[in-house]
C-alpha cells in the first residue's frame, strides 16, 4: 500500500494524516471545509479538491468523519453537493476503505451493501484521541474481510495495535460500548468527587487516590492534556449506543444527559473539575 487518500481532516483525521506521512506515505486529504486542510500541504499531503479526485489511485481510502450522514455523502454524493464527486464513481478495483469514523453497526453494514463488490470494506474506528495518534498508539478495532485486514494491516501498524473484531459492523458495536464504559465513568468520577467535596476530603488527595482504583482510566482521561473528544461527539456516541437498547439504563442516560448540558465543542474531560464546585 503506497497510495493512501483520507477523507477528513477534523483534528483526529489531520493527527492520521501527519502520522502516515511522517511513516514514509503518500497522502491525498480532502476535507469538506477546504481551509481545514491547507496545513497538511505544507507537511506533504496532496490537496484534493473533491473526494472523487482524493481516492483516484488510491489502494486505501481512510474516512474520519462525523456521522454516518458525512460519510454517505463522502462516498456515494448527497442532494446538496450532487453525485458527480462522489468516490464510489472512481474508486479502483481493490481498493479498500477503511471507515474510521464512529458510526452505529448498522450504518457501518449499509454503507458497505451500497459499495461496488470489487471494493472491500473494513470497519476500523479507534481507541485513544490525537496524542495516541502521533505515538502510533491507537487501539484500532477492525471488523471486515480478513483479505481485506490483511492488504491494509501494515499501514494502520502505523497508527496503532489493532484488534480483529469480526465482520462489518462488530467492531462499530464494540466501539460504542468502550465510548459508553468511559463516559460513564467520567459520570461516575464527577459524582465521586462532588462527594469527596461534601466530606471535605482534598480533591487532589482524591484524585490520587481514586487513580489507583476501579476508576483509574476515568481519572487519567479527566486530568488527560493531550487528547481531543468534543462533548456533542461524545453524545452522539452515547446516543448511537442506547438507540436499540430496550430496557433500563440510567447510568448510561444520565451520561448522556451530563453530556448534552456541557459545552457542545469543549473536551470531555471538562465534565470532571480538578477544582471543588
Amino acid at each position: 500500500m503506497s497510495e493512501i487518500a483520507v477523507l477528513g481532516t477534523g483534528q483526529m483525521g489531520s493527527a492520521m494524516v501527519r502520522r502516515l506521512l511522517a511513516t514514509g506515505h503518500r497522502v491525498t486529504v480532502w476535507n469538506r471545509t477546504p481551509g481545514r486542510a491547507a496545513a497538511l500541504a505544507e507537511a506533504g499531503a496532496v490537496l484534493a479538491a473533491a473526494p472523487s479526485r482524493a481516492v483516484t489511485g488510491a489502494d486505501l481510502v481512510i474516512t474520519m468523519l462525523t456521522d454516518a450522514g458525512a460519510v454517505e455523502a463522502a462516498l456515494f454524493g448527497s442532494p446538496t453537493s450532487g453525485k458527480g464527486d462522489a468516490v464510489v464513481h472512481t474508486l479502483r478495483p481493490g481498493t479498500v476503505v477503511v471507515q474510521m469514523s464512529t458510526i452505529s453497526p448498522d450504518e457501518v453494514r449499509h454503507i458497505a451493501d451500497r459499495l461496488p463488490d470489487t471494493v472491500s470494506l473494513l470497519d476500523a474506528p479507534v481507541g485513544g484521541s490525537v496524542d495516541a495518534v502521533a505515538a502510533g498508539s491507537l487501539t484500532i478495532f477492525a471488523g471486515g474481510p480478513t483479505a481485506a485486514l490483511d492488504l491494509v494491516e501494515p499501514v494502520l501498524r502505523h497508527l496503532g495495535t489493532i484488534r480483529s473484531c469480526g465482520p462489518v459492523g462488530a467492531a462499530a458495536a464494540l466501539k460504542l460500548v468502550v465510548n459508553t464504559a468511559m463516559l460513564t465513568a467520567l459520570g461516575a468520577l464527577r459524582d465521586t468527587l462532588t462527594v469527596a467535596d461534601a466530606l471535605d476530603v482534598d480533591r487532589a488527595v482524591a484524585f490520587d487516590v481514586l487513580a489507583a482504583g476501579p476508576l483509574g482510566g476515568a481519572v487519567r482521561r479527566a486530568t488527560a492534556t493531550g487528547a481531543s473528544f468534543a462533548n456533542a461527539l461524545a453524545a452522539k456516541d452515547v446516543r448511537l449506543a442506547l438507540r436499540d437498547v430496550t430496557t433500563n439504563v440510567p447510568v448510561a442516560t444520565a451520561a448522556l444527559q451530563l453530556l448534552v448540558a456541557a459545552d457542545p465543542a469543549a473536551d470531555i474531560c471538562t465534565l470532571v473539575s480538578t477544582e471543588p464546585r
